[in-house]
């Protein structure tokens, strides 16, 4: 093996935290390396063109980060960023990730995907990075999610979207405003405004 791509490859696995096959073609490696480290125990196979450090921490999230890792353009969404921000008790193994309506979907073999289309500001506005282990993973923000629980209601369920409205609210973890602004990004402003009114009123 070339040493000075042995340790390119490293070094993007500590820089990156997870490392695509995608990074290895990028940075002019040969991906036959990679095959060689995982052998030899110095990275572990994670998925399908997916690899870490043997010592990467673990972080509950690691799942969103795989997702993330082979998404560019993905947003977690849904149950799986209501899970993220503590919001739901619901339970649910698969990633939900909103892409661009025109983006591929992400191959993997694991975990499981729930893909939900979005264009225009639905898909790019309140969209926090969250660094999971070294991995850059991309999720709405709570007041965000709130509004495409109601959008999505009829995939996910009313009952879920008002759970997450009301512990964001009662946690304080959201403001009138930001409920207001992203109801109508997602054009749900008018099924949102009893609930969001009862909520102030009481």
């Amino acid at each position: 093996m070339n040493s000075s791509h042995t340790d390119l490859i490293l070094a993007l696995a500590r820089t990156n935290g997870l490392l695509r096959t995608r990074d290895v073609d990028k940075a002019g490696a040969p991906r036959a390396i990679l095959a060689h480290l995982a052998h030899d125990g110095r990275l572990v196979k994670i998925a399908r063109g997916l690899y870490a450090l043997p010592d990467r921490a673990g972080s509950e999230h690691d799942v969103l980060a795989e997702v993330a890792a082979k998404s560019a353009t993905g947003v977690i969404c849904l149950i799986s960023a209501l899970r993220f921000h503590e919001l739901t008790t619901q339970q649910s193994s698969d990633v939900w990730l909103a892409i661009p309506h025109k983006a591929h979907v992400p191959r993997t073999d694991y975990p499981p995907l729930r893909v939900i289309r979005m264009s225009g500001e639905a898909m790019t506005q309140g969209v926090d990075e969250i660094d999971v282990a070294g991995t850059t993973v991309r999720v709405f923000c709570i007041a965000k999610t709130v509004a495409d629980c109601f959008k999505f209601r009829n995939k996910i369920g009313l009952d879920v979207a008002l759970e997450a409205l009301q512990e964001a609210w009662r946690g304080r973890r959201v403001s009138m405003d930001e409920l207001w602004h992203y109801a109508e990004i997602c054009r749900v402003a008018n099924v949102m405004r009893p609930y969001i009114e009862s909520l102030a009123a009481g």
